[in-house]
C-alpha cells in the first residue's frame, strides 16, 4: 500500500497543495486519488502564477480568452476557475463518497482584499456563484478583517478555508467565527449539514523565523526546528477542547461537520531537517495536511505514518515556554509572517495579473 494512503489510518486526509493544466489533463490527479487516496487539492495566487508563467500550458486558454476581455483579472479568473472546476469534477467522487467531508478544491479571493470585510464577502460570493461546484472552498485570509466574512460566508451556506493563521489565538477566533456562521443558519431554518471549512494553520515558516532569532541568541540548539509542531500541536488542543463542548454538541446534533485543522506550508525549509518531518509529526485524527508536490513525493518513498498529534501538550508547552525564556516573542513573529503572506500573495498575484495582460496584447 501506498506510505501516503496508510495516513488515512490514523484520520487524516492529504491533499495536495498545487494545480496546473498537466495534472489535469494527464490524469495525475485521479491517480493520485487512486493511488494515495489523495482527498483534496489547495491552491493559491503564487501557485497559479507559477503554473501559468513558467510555461505554455494556459497559452492557448489564453489565445481563445484574449479577445473576450481587456481586463487582466477577469483573463486570470476565466482560466483559474476552468481548472478548479475540472479538479472539482475529479475529486466529487471524494466528496460523495465522504459526505462532504472531503473532495474539496480550493480558489482564494484577491490577496489585494485582505483587509476588506466586504469586498472578501462580495468576490466569494460571485466565485461561489461562477464555479458553481459543491465541493469549492473559497480561500478567506485570516486576518481580524477576514472573521466577519468567514462568519457571513458560512452562514450563507458557502464553505471556507481560512488560509495564512499563524498565531493560536487568530485560530481560536477563526473557530468561533465558524461556530457563530452555523448558528446563524441554524438559527434561519437553514441546512448545516453540507458547509464545510478548513482552518489552514501555516507551519514551516514558523519554525523559519524562530530558529533564526534562537540561532541570532545563541540559545539551546535542541530547541531548533522545535517551536512550530509545538504550536500546532496546542492548536490541536484546542480543536479537542472545542468539539467536547456542550455548544457542539447542539450543532453536531444538526449536522455539523467540524471546522478541521489543515496543516498549511509543510515542506522543510531548513535541508537539515527530514524532509517529511511535517507530515511525520502532524499526523493525527480529523486532520488535514496540505503538502506540495516534492514533499508528497519524499512521503511516498520514505515516510513514516504514524499517530503523533494527540497527547505531548506538556511537552509542547514547555518547548514553547523555553523559547520564550530564550527572547523570542512568538506572538509578534506569528504577526509578522500574516503580515508577510499577505504581501507575498499580493505580490505574486500582480505578477501574475501582469504576465496575463502580456499574453492578452501579444494575442489581441
Amino acid at each position: 500500500m501506498s506510505r501516503v494512503k496508510s495516513i488515512a489510518d490514523h484520520g487524516q486526509s492529504i491533499w495536495l497543495d498545487y494545480i496546473d493544466r498537466p495534472l489535469l489533463d494527464e490524469g495525475a490527479l485521479a491517480r493520485m486519488v487512486e493511488e494515495d487516496a489523495l482527498a483534496g487539492v489547495t491552491s493559491n495566487p503564487a501557485i497559479f502564477q507559477k503554473a501559468i508563467t513558467s510555461s505554455d500550458d494556459y497559452a492557448s486558454a489564453l489565445d481563445d480568452l484574449a479577445g473576450q476581455s481587456e481586463n487582466a483579472k477577469a483573463l486570470y479568473e476565466a482560466v483559474a476557475i476552468r481548472d478548479i472546476q475540472d479538479a472539482a469534477d475529479v475529486l466529487v467522487g471524494v466528496y460523495e463518497s465522504t459526505q462532504g467531508r472531503d473532495g474539496y478544491v480550493s480558489l482564494e479571493v484577491s490577496p489585494d482584499l485582505a483587509r476588506d470585510t466586504q469586498g472578501t464577502i462580495d468576490e466569494a460570493r460571485r466565485l461561489w456563484s461562477q464555479v458553481a461546484r459543491p465541493n469549492l472552498m473559497v480561500k478567506v485570509p485570516g486576518t481580524a478583517e477576514g472573521m466577519e466574512a468567514i462568519e457571513t460566508l458560512i452562514a450563507e451556506g458557502i464553505n471556507v478555508n481560512v488560509t495564512l493563521l499563524f498565531a493560536r489565538s487568530m485560530y481560536e477566533r477563526t473557530a468561533e467565527a465558524y461556530i457563530l456562521g452555523l448558528e446563524r443558519r441554524l438559527q434561519a431554518g437553514e441546512s448545516i449539514s453540507s458547509v464545510a471549512s478548513v482552518a489552514s494553520f501555516f507551519i514551516s515558516r514558523i519554525d523559519s523565523a524562530v530558529d533564526k532569532q534562537l540561532k541570532e541568541s545563541n540559545a539551546d540548539s535542541s530547541l531548533l526546528g522545535k517551536t512550530a509542531i509545538a504550536n500546532g500541536k496546542l492548536a490541536y488542543q484546542h480543536y479537542e477542547a472545542l468539539m467536547a463542548s456542550g455548544r457542539w454538541a447542539k450543532l453536531k446534533a444538526a449536522g455539523a461537520m467540524p471546522q478541521r485543522l489543515l496543516w498549511a506550508s509543510t515542506s522543510t525549509k531548513d535541508p537539515s531537517y527530514r524532509d517529511v518531518l511535517y507530515i511525520e509529526e502532524l499526523i493525527g485524527p480529523d486532520t488535514v495536511n496540505t503538502v506540495p508536490p516534492a514533499t508528497l513525493d519524499a512521503f511516498r518513498d520514505h515516510g513514516e505514518a504514524a499517530n503523533a498529534l494527540v497527547g505531548g501538550v506538556e511537552k509542547s508547552e514547555a518547548i514553547l515556554a523555553s523559547v520564550a525564556e530564550a527572547g523570542v516573542d512568538l506572538d509578534a513573529i506569528t504577526d509578522q509572517l500574516l503580515e508577510d503572506g499577505i504581501v507575498v500573495f499580493a505580490d505574486a498575484f500582480q505578477a501574475l495579473l501582469a504576465a496575463v495582460d502580456s499574453a492578452r496584447l501579444e494575442h489581441s
